[in-house]
């Protein structure tokens, strides 16, 4: 049955409000999530909240962004009580049920280009950084997973892994400290064996993973063990689209982010049928739409509280005419 979600974002300062908006638009059918708030501050972002689940490696907020250091320190602290916060928030908002729940952590990468080494430089850069973030990373995921499971035992979890900078990453795009250069590539197999091994962290939790750049490497997304890909689908190229095909065909779940964050909000019965002509376009049997995951294009904290209710309710109303048009086939 087709359903929908969101990236993972939303807006506001209210853990509370964030928490119990998500569920009342998306539970019990869709798929709900533990937003992130970034409105509440550092450490309520994507980056601030993968830097606190780092085990053994601390972190302070800095001028240029989130840095490693040799002890932890007020900013570890406020981050911490953050997701406690959510976490409280979501055992309360959720207590009794029993359903689909989705957790997004920053993907390894992602957060090794983000999170900078107490020299200055990014932690991409270091061969030994990269892979201690990998180790902790995973590690910091286990460990949520286990809490968010002890809060809501009730709950079948999804965890989504966000690499926006992955691109960046593998085409060696990123500035560095001076900004007069460019931090050198990574290497794809060193990439995907850092993504092989925080998938394998989550163990038989199901893992989706999202980049949200305009031409995602989806070979790499599809080669790590995971169980789904989510990525805005409003403008990828055709090849791009062909590499969707392929994961699609070897069962992998597509989160297809077709709902608009900035633009105009067209009909769901437009935003289905453009849905329904790819598939048609790469010869991919339309019964298997009934398997696409529905979200918007990105997350939603950048607009007002009720903007981003009226984006997420698209995506649910865009989930059912794609159930219908895969039901009827």
């Amino acid at each position: 049955m087709t359903t929908a979600t969101g990236v993972g974002s939303w807006p506001g300062t209210s853990a509370r409000e964030a928490v119990r908006a998500v569920r009342d638009l998306l539970a019990p059918d869709g798929l709900p999530y533990l937003p992130e708030t970034p409105g509440r501050g550092p450490g309520a972002d994507l980056v601030g909240r993968g830097a606190g689940l780092l085990v053994e490696l601390p972190v302070d907020l800095q001028p240029m962004g989130w840095r490693f250091v040799d002890r932890p320190g007020r900013d570890a602290e406020r981050t911490a009580a953050l997701l406690t916060e959510d976490l409280d928030e979501l055992a309360e908002a959720y207590d009794g049920y029993a359903g689909a729940l989705k957790v997004q952590v920053c993907g390894p990468w992602s957060l090794a280009a983000s999170v900078w080494l107490t020299r200055g430089e990014r932690a991409l850069t270091d061969p030994g950084a990269r892979r201690d973030v990998v180790s902790s990373l995973s590690a910091g995921v286990a460990g949520l997973l286990a809490r968010v499971r002890s809060l809501v035992p009730g709950a079948e979890l999804v965890l989504q892994l966000d690499e926006p900078s992955l691109p960046a990453v593998l085409g060696g795009w990123l500035p560095t400290a001076s900004g007069f250069g460019k931090v050198a590539a990574v290497d794809p197999q060193e990439v995907r064996a850092g993504l092989r091994e925080v998938v394998a962290a989550a163990g038989a939790t199901p893992t989706v993973l999202h980049c949200c750049a305009g031409d995602p490497p989806v070979p790499t997304l599809r080669d790590v063990g995971a169980t789904g890909i989510s990525l805005d689908t409003s403008g990828l190229k055709a090849r791009t689209w062909e590499g969707v095909a392929v994961a699609v065909e070897s069962g992998m779940t597509l989160y297809a982010g077709a709902v608009p964050t900035a633009e105009a909000m067209p009909p769901a019965a437009d935003l289905a049928r453009a849905l329904e002509r790819r598939w048609a376009d790469l010869g991919l049997d339309p019964a298997t739409l009934g398997a696409v995951v529905v979200s918007p294009s990105c997350g939603l904290a950048g607009l007002p509280g009720a903007e981003a209710v009226r984006r997420q309710k698209l995506a649910v109303e865009v989930a059912l005419r794609l159930g219908d048009i895969a039901a009827t086939t």
